[in-house]
């Protein structure tokens, strides 16, 4: 179970270094455990051609490896990977369909859609950002605070 005050977030990527996959065909979903002034990675899942889970990551995360479907049974790539965010506070993707969003919000996860591909480290600072100055409801609800500071109500100046 996450802090208070901590989110944990998933990314999508085929390099483990970008927000640079669509959901539905991403290699991989990073998991961490971001505060506003640390992050941490949690683990890290896996995606082969169809399958299910194979084994559960070392990271003590809800991480897995997909292996391929050998039963001959169509495999929902969309819902193995909503499954994989258990846990998860925030979703951040280059792309994904609304269908994959509604799934994806109906897991409890707020889907971040990206405008182009960015640094995981670059998401991470701006969400540190974002929770240590101004954070919007979404964000305030993922750390399961309220607004104990009424100047987070205030327009900030840039």
């Amino acid at each position: 179970m996450t802090e208070i005050g901590h989110v944990k977030i998933a990314v999508t990527t085929n390099d483990l270094l970008q927000v640079d996959a669509n959901f539905a065909n991403t290699r991989q979903i990073v998991f961490y455990d971001v505060s506003q002034d640390e992050a941490e990675f949690l683990d890290c899942a896996q995606f082969k051609g169809g399958g299910r889970a194979a084994k559960r990551g070392p990271g003590g995360g809800s991480g897995c490896s997909m292996g391929d479907a050998n039963d001959g049974d169509t495999v929902d790539q969309v819902q193995i990977r909503v499954d994989a965010l258990e846990g998860c506070h925030v979703l951040f993707t280059l792309a994904l369909s609304d269908f994959a969003a509604v799934s994806v919000k109906n897991r409890g996860v707020f889907p971040v859609k990206m405008e182009k591909r960015r640094e995981v480290q670059d998401v991470i600072d701006s969400l540190q950002r974002m929770m240590k100055h101004n954070p919007p409801l979404w964000l305030r609800k993922a750390m399961r605070c309220e607004v104990r500071n009424p100047e987070f109500l205030l327009v900030q100046d840039a």
